[in-house]
């Protein structure tokens, strides 16, 4: 069997990496927004913790994530499928990522706000739920878009866990056929298929959320 072959296991690889990548990426995203938060608000204990998961997360090579879910946390216990060791490494560094990004935008928010939602007599979460979050997020959202790309492309690393995924699937069909060119023309295709619909999604949630002076100014 040739490359009929592939074109038929290919859907369903197609169907699991973007599985993966649904249940990923806002969880992901949900993860960076609070360890970013946790840095900034959350007093000396959790942000101490928090600051640890990402130096630890940030450090680490995914492979070695995702080899360490899987392979490592049976010794203690716990199994997971290949699927959802995937899915909880892709969370971990990504969202260790993005935290970053977050972190830096509640840092950009004026002082003179904050001070006012203090003469308020706000709490600290209320300020960061109502006056700093709202527009810290518009300020992440390039960053974290940015980083949802990258965990597009390497959720390609979940072929080294059995996850049956587009690179898997390709890699399979090449070491059968020998037919390189066409086989991974077609993933890559379908990669940047992924992405330019991610980017497209991105920026039409830019511009909807988009408040005038908001912005960072960018460098002339």
């Amino acid at each position: 069997m040739g490359l009929e072959g592939y074109y038929a296991e290919l859907p369903q690889a197609i169907i699991t990496t973007l599985s993966i990548l649904v249940v990923a990426i806002p969880v992901s995203i949900a993860w960076g927004i609070f360890l970013g938060s946790a840095r900034v608000y959350g007093g000396k204990i959790l942000s101490t913790i928090a600051t640890g998961f990402v130096v630890l997360f940030r450090g680490f090579p995914l492979i070695v994530t995702l080899l360490f879910i899987f392979y490592g946390l049976p010794e203690i216990g716990i199994y997971l499928t290949p699927f959802w060791s995937a899915v909880l490494g892709f969370i971990l560094c990504s969202g260790a990522y993005q935290s970053e990004y977050v972190r830096g935008a509640i840092r950009s928010i004026d002082m003179g706000q904050i001070e006012a939602a203090r003469s308020l007599g706000m709490t600290k979460f209320q300020e960061l739920i109502h006056i700093v979050l709202p527009q810290a997020l518009r300020r992440a959202l390039p960053g974290i878009s940015n980083e949802v790309i990258y965990l597009n492309k390497y959720s390609s690393l979940a072929y080294a866990i059995g996850v049956i995924e587009i690179f898997q699937v390709s890699k399979k069909w090449n070491s059968w056929t020998f037919e390189a060119i066409p086989i991974f023309l077609t993933a890559a295709a379908i990669y940047l298929t992924i992405n330019t619909v991610t980017t497209l999604g991105f920026r039409a949630l830019e511009h909807k959320l988009r408040i005038p002076g908001l912005e960072i100014e960018k460098t002339r």
